[in-house]
């Protein structure tokens, strides 16, 4: 069974890359509900588990079940490449009331007195969601989030030189096995079966860590997204910025060298600043000092600078590993 979405050339054309904070938030509700399933996310659960105690998840527990489907509207297609949490949460808020209860009727394998009650008074029951999804995010996200928003960055930032480079079969050739594009059809290996157009509004791929191992849907009447999951994510919960050889910390600073190791993959000020532990401003001056001595240079994306090395500091940062 799977889902076969027919792509037009103008859906190819509007392809579009974005991550979501909300995403993530909403996702690892089923992490917490079933850790052995993604055993790499341990260091997470057990930092955020004795906080939940203050928390009442029961109704979002009831509108994210372990498996199958959960309530899209508690998790909207992102709207530009990087959504802060409060634009996503507010979109949350705006949901329709009816919307918001046939979809909640939709989730099964939960417990139906919570869904009843959600269902029997919707626009009371999308309030009452959103300040949960507000007070767990806060309680158990949001320190965390600047580290998943790195490897997603990374993640994108690969994937676009992909479909730079090779158009739509090479970026679909490298997603997921349960993905395949026929050329006019994509064809994603998911539990039941919809056929239909995409229409000319294009779709977005979101890279995912907490849906990790598996691909994930929403589909019309939402934006057509596709989930996949994220490269790099045994990677995730290690500790620290990368080590830096003694040689070379000894030649260009330490901070400066860590700051080349980390450029390996292609990143902006801010995410490393989050994987450094510095500040922008700190990292900003050494990608300065690198660019001037030709080791790193940067490249306009959108509206953000990104910072890749140069061969020579290629040469440099491998000669030291």
């Amino acid at each position: 069974m799977s889902v076969s979405w027919a792509l037009t050339p103008e859906d190819v054309a509007r392809i579009r890359f974005a991550f979501s904070p909300m995403w993530e938030l909403v996702t690892s509700l089923r992490t917490l509900q079933r850790p052995a399933r993604q055993s790499l996310h341990l260091p997470w659960i057990k930092a955020v588990r004795p906080r939940l105690a203050g928390l009442d998840l029961s109704e979002l527990f009831a509108l994210v079940p372990p498996t199958g489907y959960l309530a899209d509207f508690i998790t909207p297609p992102p709207d530009t490449p990087m959504p802060d949490f409060a634009a996503e949460l507010d979109r949350v808020r705006r949901t329709p009331p009816e919307t918001a209860r046939r979809e909640a009727l939709r989730v099964e394998g939960t417990d139906r007195a919570v869904i009843e009650r959600f269902t029997a008074d919707p626009e009371a029951g999308v309030a009452r969601v959103a300040r949960a999804l507000e007070a767990y995010w806060e309680t158990c996200f949001a320190e965390f989030w600047p580290r998943v928003y790195g490897l997603l960055e990374r993640d994108v930032l690969r994937r676009s030189r992909l479909l730079a480079e090779g158009g739509a079969r090479q970026l679909f050739a490298t997603l997921d096995p349960a993905v395949t594009w026929t050329g006019e059809k994509l064809l994603i290996d998911r539990p039941w079966c919809a056929d239909e157009a995409v229409r000319g509004v294009g779709l977005v791929l979101v890279p995912s860590a907490f849906w990790w191992p598996s691909v994930g849907v929403i589909a019309p009447p939402y934006q057509p997204m596709l989930v996949y999951p994220v490269l790099g994510v045994g990677t995730l919960w290690e500790q620290g910025p990368p080590p830096a050889p003694g040689a070379l910390a000894a030649l260009i600073g330490r901070s400066r060298a860590q700051i080349l190791l980390a450029l390996a993959e292609p990143a902006t000020t801010s995410a490393l600043a989050a994987r450094m532990s510095l500040t922008p401003g700190a990292v900003s001056q050494h990608l300065g000092v690198l660019s001037d001595g030709g080791l790193a240079v940067g490249m306009r994306v959108g509206k953000q600078v990104v910072y890749r090395r140069t061969p020579t500091g290629d040469m440099l940062a491998c000669g030291a590993a």
